[in-house]
């Protein structure tokens, strides 16, 4: 009796692409939104909304070109992470438009612009824009570890989009911070983009020095000393997050920028002194900051006692109407169009908008938001631990720990936990910026889970070995 030695079969039996499981989820995250689309036209008007099935067919559209590409292009990333970022781009879509038919911020609008002009058609405008980079990314990004080869250029990128808008002639100041520049009538926030360009330093500088930063000279209290000459990359990020907090007043991205790169350090390096050190810096900064710079103080002072009379009669009384709007909430919520977020003013669609969610869906609807933000992050990071290559793993870890601290710091914001960054939710947010370049994070996480999961090309067969054979008595 014989038996023949078959390598030929290593790798022909690989994970299952998904894609069908993708577009069975595709189909609920386009349903969700459109039920609470009607939902708000039945609240607000006792009939379904005109545009209900202009609504469903735009974003079910761009649901399908997003799944159609993946399929051709990356069929065997993740199944989950299209359809998360569909539902919850649907859904910011629907709120927006929600806040549009309110009369008190049209009216607020007529009295300081001169006229009104509804949101939701430039918000569905960015989300077109959004997918279209998201399937630029998967067609022309071939293979993530290109990105390696540009770790320093990235670098200078990054620095240029963080110093753009200080450029007089170019750069915004709205209400109080300077994180806008303004393009041909359109306002952009190059910080946004910026989070992904500098993933990609961090990641292609950290896999190159992370043995020299794992060194420790001494150890202190159960914690891991690095040695002087290694504290340099962190004490130049902390320094420029510094800057930024100071020339920008921009506490948000400056807590992203620094958080970002003391989180994908401690990955790489494995050592939690590095988690020490960047929580004491960041405090010490922005202590620092907030006793001199005076924008930065008073939101401060607005997270310290939203309820004070010198707060409220300044013109900063959003953290008091966004308590009061999740306190109407309640555990239920008062229904989807039968809220008063909108008294929060024009941030109830931008900076604000979880708190228009936490009054009309209630406790229960933020923590399913939350939840579906978690389920992102949750992802990036299973992506990251199946990724075959450092850079992979770094940049993963990265990207997603970029989306994870920025929804915390908006969250924790409007919440009252932190001082108000000025920051906006992803996905949900109405603004160009935010939406658009978290499409291409999706899509540099997508690209990567795909190179992860997808099998390892069989062996050519070798008719040597094939002769080869055992026999048995």
């Amino acid at each position: 009796m014989s038996s023949t030695t078959h390598t030929s079969t290593i790798g022909a039996i690989g994970a299952p692409s998904r894609r069908n499981t993708e577009l069975a989820l595709l189909a609920f995250a386009v349903v969700i939104p459109l039920f609470a689309y009607i939902n708000v036209g039945l609240a607000l008007d006792g009939e379904l909304p005109s545009g209900m099935l202009g609504y469903g067919m735009g974003l079910g559209l761009l649901a399908g070109v997003g799944h159609i590409v993946v399929r051709k292009f990356a069929s065997y990333a993740d199944p989950l992470l299209l359809p998360l970022a569909t539902v919850l781009n649907g859904l910011g879509l629907v709120v927006v438009w929600r806040l549009d038919q309110s009369e008190r911020l049209q009216n607020l609008a007529k009295a300081q612009f001169g006229a009104f002009s509804p949101s939701a058609p430039n918000q569905l405008m960015y989300s077109a824009i959004g997918i279209a980079l998201f399937v630029v990314v998967l067609i022309f990004l071939k293979d993530h570890r290109v990105l390696q080869r540009y770790t320093y250029i990235s670098m200078v990128g990054a620095l240029v989009l963080l110093l753009l808008p200080l450029v007089p002639g170019l750069g915004k100041d709205i209400y109080g911070a300077k994180i806008w520049i303004s393009v041909g009538g359109f306002s952009i926030q190059p910080g946004e983009f910026a989070k992904i360009v500098i993933a990609v330093f961090f990641a292609g500088y950290l896999m190159v020095k992370r043995d020299a930063l794992a060194l420790a000279s001494r150890r202190f209290m159960g914690l891991y000393l690095p040695r002087g000459r290694d504290l340099g990359p962190i004490i130049v990020v902390w320094a420029m997050s510094i800057l930024i907090l100071v020339f920008e007043t921009d506490l948000g991205t400056s807590l992203l920028f620094f958080g970002m790169f003391v989180v994908m350090l401690y990955v790489a390096t494995e050592r939690t002194s590095w988690i020490v050190f960047g929580l004491l810096m960041s405090a010490v900064g922005a202590v620092g900051v907030a006793t001199f710079e005076p924008h930065v103080q008073k939101r401060v002072d607005a997270w310290l006692n939203p309820f004070s009379e010198a707060v409220l009669q300044g013109n900063s009384d959003q953290i008091a109407q966004s308590l009061m709007a999740f306190g109407s909430g309640g555990v239920l919520g008062t229904g989807l169009g039968q809220g008063n977020s909108d008294l929060i003013g024009f941030a109830a669609n931008s900076d604000f908008i979880l708190a228009t969610f936490g009054e009309e869906m209630g406790l229960a609807g933020v923590m399913a938001i939350l939840l579906l933000y978690g389920l992102i992050v949750e992802r990036g990071v299973r992506t990251a631990l199946a990724a075959r290559d450092p850079f992979g793993k770094l940049l993963s870890i990265g990207l997603s720990g970029a989306f994870a601290i920025q929804v915390f710091v908006v969250a924790g914001g409007v919440m009252g936990l932190i001082p108000l960054t000025g920051m906006t939710m992803p996905f949900l947010a109405y603004g160009g910026s935010s939406v658009i370049a978290n499409w291409a994070l999706v899509g540099i996480l997508i690209r990567i889970s795909d190179t992860a999961r997808r099998p390892a090309p069989a062996p050519a067969p070798n008719p040597d070995a094939e002769m080869t054979q055992v026999v048995r008595p």
